[in-house]
């Protein structure tokens, strides 16, 4: 795992801080475990202390066009946003029968944010692509408090990889990522990236996959295609972050995975044909679970070992367009996988698997609808079951995946005022019944610079669920942004 670049500041340096969160994108000093996930990247919000006015930079922003020696700004794309965002419903849980929890009304995320997106087609058949990002966490973020109340910046780099195209033939390498399913957001083969679920502003794969040092091979044929990936550097999913939603105090400090010499290596191929009104893909892969395992410490004395576990992934891909409906489905085999890990997104990191291999097969089928020019939904089911699920246990021992485990998702969008103002909504449950996420959200396109964003989401979970931490949560939240 790569290390943050972290630093203190008293609250008098603030302007210094901006500036500092402005290097940090640019030069991404360094990335690490507790990398925000790479959609969290644009849903920072805007705290009432802090405000945007037209002086802001005086003018260092404002270039000329028509000046030759500036026009390598223009491959620059730079967003500054911020967040506020909490949860506001005051309420008790009850996560084992006869213990209440008390959930208060809190601020969970205050910070303001840039990202840098750098892209540069720099000779023929060439491109190079780099994205950064810069945080800084003020008060009452959740990171801020395990931070014993101090301001704290913090940077990454998202994406950077170089491009050659030549002929049929396209290679990639760098930091990037790959991305298999036709399901949208719910997909069983969109596990070749690792991801981090920070807090409940993420709350699907496709905002929280993180990008890993690749290098990638595609193939264009008149009418398939041929992709294969060496993933240099395989990465982990992080451990919940200290003071986050998702973050529970361990028996034992969970570590990374200690490599102390191996090399680690995943490969994946892919073939893809299209037919009039659909594409079907086979491909097959060897990779390690994004998810580590946790054991114990010898004699129960120091952190917990964290154990990889390596497996192989068949899959098959297809979708199918009728009109204005497109159809998908996704189908996974993967053999040798560990045992029990929690399926609904942003749970993963939870608790401990039980120490066995398995085989799982596992589906996930939907369809996406253009109602209109500016209205759509989408629906993602995606449904897993180990095979031979009780060989091997001991007396007394259960899986908590037992039988057919999975989840759903519906998203709906809604385009109003040209474009200006777009109404959103994602639902998304397991298929058990046990939990309901529903998010509302709305963006406003301002001016060409500015945009804001407002979101509601509610959680309510049975006894069983994973999220019943979470049951009768309200969170609010809001972004401000200016790009340029």
């Amino acid at each position: 795992m790569h290390q943050y670049y972290k630093r203190l500041f008293k609250p008098s340096e603030l302007l210094r801080l901006l500036i500092l969160a402005i290097s940090l994108a640019v030069t991404g000093i360094s990335s690490g475990q507790e990398d925000a996930s790479q959609e969290l990247d644009d849903n920072l919000s805007f705290d009432g202390d802090f405000t945007f006015d037209d002086d802001l930079f005086g003018g260092g922003f404002e270039f000329e066009e028509s000046e030759p020696e500036n026009a390598w700004l223009n491959n620059f794309t730079i967003r500054l946003t911020q967040q506020i965002y909490g949860q506001v419903n005051n309420h008790s849980v009850e996560p084992i029968p006869g213990y209440s929890f008390f959930r208060k009304s809190e601020i969970e995320n205050n910070r303001l944010g840039i990202n840098i997106r750098y892209q540069n087609p720099f000779a023929a058949g060439w491109l190079l692509q780099v994205s950064g990002q810069s945080r800084m966490y003020l008060k009452n973020d959740y990171q801020y408090e395990a931070n014993n109340d101090n301001l704290e910046v913090e940077s990454r780099i998202n994406e950077l990889f170089v491009q050659r195209s030549f002929g049929q033939h396209s290679i990639k390498f760098g930091r990037q990522t790959v991305v298999w399913g036709e399901t949208l957001g719910n997909s069983v083969l969109d596990i070749i990236n690792t991801s981090e679920f920070r807090d409940l502003s993420i709350i699907d794969i496709e905002d929280a996959r993180r990008n890993q040092l690749m290098l990638a091979w595609d193939y264009f044929g008149d009418d398939s295609t041929v992709s294969s990936f060496i993933n240099l550097f395989p990465e982990f999913n992080p451990a919940p972050v200290r003071g986050s939603p998702f973050f529970f105090e361990p028996e034992f400090n969970l570590t990374d995975y200690r490599r102390e010499g191996d090399v680690l290596i995943e490969v994946g191929s892919q073939w893809r044909k299209s037919f009039e009104g659909s594409d079907i893909a086979i491909m097959a892969a060897y990779l390690f679970e994004n998810q580590l395992r946790y054991e114990d410490p010898v004699n129960n004395i120091g952190n917990s070992i964290a154990e990889k576990n390596d497996f192989l992934l068949l899959g098959l891909s297809a979708n199918r367009a009728i009109g204005k409906l497109l159809l998908n489905f996704d189908l996974a085999f993967s053999r040798g996988i560990t045992a029990d890990s929690f399926s609904f997104p942003g749970t993963n990191s939870i608790g401990q698997a039980i120490d066995l291999k398995k085989n799982q097969i596992g589906t996930s089928f939907g369809f996406e609808y253009a109602v209109s020019n500016d209205q759509s939904v989408s629906l993602g089911i995606q449904a897993q079951k180990l095979l031979n699920e009780d060989e091997g246990l001991l007396p007394g021992q259960s899986l908590t995946n037992d039988g057919v485990f999975g989840s759903w998702l519906v998203r709906y969008s809604n385009s109003l005022k040209n474009g200006d103002l777009v109404l959103s909504a994602t639902f998304q449950g397991d298929l058990n019944a046990e939990s309901l996420l529903a998010l509302v959200g709305l963006d406003y396109s301002i001016s060409d610079n500015w945009a804001i964003n407002a979101q509601i989401i509610s959680i309510n979970a049975a006894t069983g669920s994973p999220l019943l931490f979470f049951d009768e949560d309200l969170r609010l939240g809001t972004t401000l942004s200016y790009s340029f």
